[in-house]
């Protein structure tokens, strides 16, 4: 028996306790049940506290229905174009030498360093109707702050570097190698990038694009500076949940954010079904025997 209990231990990647895994397991699971899941059921039961029927009448209402088709809009306007920028910029940092790849690495970090509504006063400070070039704005009729473009901008902001910061990691570990032996058979840049670089991160960036997206439509502090707070017009979902609130109407309150949260918990779920999908490829890949370099395909497709 004593022979044994090392192995298991071994194999369980510790050789602590049984008593102490068990404890710290029960401490992470208060944790998230304390922080995680009670805040989320107690959302759905204040939601539905005057019945299904009133949860609904809320969602109905037409500034609710403003709120969620500006935030959608938003997210399909922001996803789309931190989608290019990452694989751009993580392109450029992993595979590429040159000057100021270390200052770009630094700039894709910015987002996370700088409070999110110092972020909105920027944009603030430079598009409104006395910032840098407010009154150049003004003149052609042409509104940033306090209308969509503004909301788009500071949504930017705040998510660009999710999906940069998911594919650098990954495209490093990955090196070159295949890269550069697909230019030596012959293949042209985007022959390369399309049939060697993107298949070997297709997950990571789906990955990335998740998360991307899951903030951007949660985003609250740079949206609230730059939206104008107007109804029906500049309200996404967590600022209409925010005035519900302010307005003491509770139940719709808490409705709409049921919603919010009832997007959060599919994003999850998609991203454990990805997460699922990469490692069972992994598994697959790594049972089938050696097959010809993916690069060497690149130069005679059939």
């Amino acid at each position: 028996m004593s022979h044994n209990t090392p192995r298991r231990s071994a194999k369980a990647g510790t050789t602590e306790p049984l008593w102490v895994r068990w404890t710290l397991t029960g401490i992470a699971f208060a944790f998230l049940f304390l922080f995680l899941v009670l805040p989320l059921a107690a959302v759905f039961t204040e939601a539905t506290r005057q019945g299904l029927d009133a949860a609904l009448d809320a969602l109905r209402e037409p500034d609710a229905w403003s709120a969620i088709r500006l935030t959608l809009l938003i997210a399909a306007i922001a996803v789309p174009l931190n989608l290019v920028f990452g694989v751009a910029a993580a392109w450029a940092i992993a595979k590429f030498e040159f000057r100021g790849k270390a200052f770009l690495t630094t700039l894709v970090d910015l987002p996370f360093s700088v409070s999110p509504v110092v972020a909105g006063l920027t944009y603030v400070l430079m598009f409104g109707a006395q910032g840098w070039i407010g009154p150049w704005l003004q003149a052609h009729d042409i509104k940033i702050v306090f209308a969509i473009p503004g909301i788009v901008l500071a949504t930017i902001f705040v998510t660009f570097p999710f999906i940069a910061r998911e594919l650098i990691p990954l495209m490093q570990a990955q090196g070159t190698d295949e890269e550069q032996a697909a230019i030596v058979l012959g293949a042209t840049g985007w022959q390369t990038f399309w049939h060697v670089t993107l298949p070997n991160i297709k997950w990571g960036l789906v990955y990335g694009v998740i998360l991307c997206n899951a903030r951007a439509m949660g985003e609250f502090g740079a949206v609230s500076v730059v939206s104008g707070h107007i109804r029906g017009q500049t309200n996404t979902i967590p600022l209409h949940v925010e005035i519900l609130y302010n307005e003491y109407q509770s139940v719709a309150a808490f409705a709409v954010a049921s919603l919010l949260a009832l997007l959060a918990l599919v994003t999850l779920l998609i991203k454990q079904l990805v997460e699922w999908r990469f490692e069972r490829e992994q598994k697959a890949a790594a049972a089938l025997p050696p097959e010809r370099p993916l690069a060497a395909s690149v130069a005679d497709p059939v």
